[in-house]
């Protein structure tokens, strides 16, 4: 078969695929409309979104670096989205995370990052940089360089791949936070790393003034209470996982740092802002629209169905660096018909 005429089959079978979605698109926007409608209380609610250590509640979007077909970093994509995600209303910005390729990136690419994020976001919206590292003192490195541009905080991740106990990762933090010119938010995320970090861990590190939150990214809802009682009121406690977000806050959570965030700004922040003051039912139907993007944003490894998602939106280039690649042929269409189902397309 010709190339042609495979390009031709999969453009209609893309189209057809978008367009049963649409009926799926018009139940549950139907629901999300009448919520939305609704929504001036939530956010009315829910301005106050800041803590006096400058980091936020709400919906943190754990940003893309985008990059152009050969791999390079496309700096003017990176100042539109940032200036996107300011007027959609973004509560905060995580930069140069697991999303952002960080672990790809050269400290020359780093630190030219964090300059275009001075200069775009610094100032108009909360800015968390991811720092995480096996070594103690590259962590300490990347924390002051981000200091050094303005941040707000920094994320850490667990130490992956060597496999810390519970007192090693403790001591490992503590020494970060003793040295850190910045409020810092724990990571934990054990299906990348391959430690988890409990919630009894977190809370003997929430006592360290200079750790102020943890994003806690198992997916398992009911960490939420034994960490709110273990950690107090004060300290952020975020969802690393967009399925069970809603979820996650209204058991009291504060918030979520999301990767639907990158291609649904404004909705994702409208669902928070709902389920921050404690409304199950506008959160949830605010919510309906987002779940099947919820899931199949991870039909791979993020952020590679993410990329292709904001690429097919004309808001980054192809880029993604190895050893990812870009989003598999078969995945392109329940893609495309989730971010349909969302409205993103129309």
């Amino acid at each position: 078969m010709g190339s042609g005429l495979r390009g031709r089959r999969h453009a209609v079978l893309l189209a057809t695929m978008v367009a049963c979605g649409a009926a799926l698109r018009a139940d549950v926007g139907l629901r999300a409309a009448a919520a939305a409608r609704r929504y001036g209380a939530c956010r009315a609610a829910a301005v106050m979104s800041t803590r006096g250590d400058g980091l936020p509640c709400g919906s943190l979007v754990a940003l893309i670096t985008p990059m152009f077909a050969d791999g390079s970093v496309d700096e003017d994509a990176l100042r539109a989205l940032y200036r996107w995600h300011i007027d959609c209303g973004t509560d905060g910005l995580v930069v140069l995370g697991t999303t952002g390729e960080a672990s790809t990136l050269s400290p020359a690419e780093r630190l030219n990052v964090l300059r275009i994020t001075q200069e775009e976001a610094v100032g108009k919206l909360p800015v968390v940089i991811g720092t995480g590292a096996i070594q103690p003192a590259a962590a300490i490195k990347m924390g002051e360089e981000a200091a050094a541009h303005g941040a707000n905080g920094v994320l850490v991740v667990t130490p992956y791949y060597v496999k810390p106990t519970q007192k090693g990762l403790i001591k490992y933090y503590e020494h970060i936070a003793d040295n850190s010119p910045l409020p810092l938010v724990l990571y934990n995320v054990p299906s990348r790393t391959g430690v988890d970090m409990t919630p009894i861990t977190v809370g003997a590190l929430s006592q360290h003034p200079r750790i102020v939150g943890v994003k806690e990214a198992t997916g398992d809802v009911m960490r939420v209470a034994p960490l709110r009682e273990l950690c107090g009121p004060d300290f952020l406690l975020y969802s690393g996982d967009d399925g069970t977000a809603v979820d996650f806050v209204l058991a009291g959570g504060d918030g979520t740092i999301s990767v639907t965030s990158n291609v649904a700004p404004s909705m994702n922040r409208e669902v928070m802002a709902c389920a921050r003051i404690g409304d199950a039912t506008r959160a949830r139907e605010l919510n309906a629209q987002l779940e099947l993007l919820h899931r199949r944003l991870f039909l791979q490894p993020n952020p590679i169905p993410v990329k292709w998602a904001l690429e097919r939106m004309g808001r980054a280039g192809p880029g993604i660096r190895l050893p990812l690649t870009q989003l598999e042929p078969e995945f392109h269409m329940p893609l495309a018909e989730a971010m349909d189902v969302a409205g993103l397309l129309s």
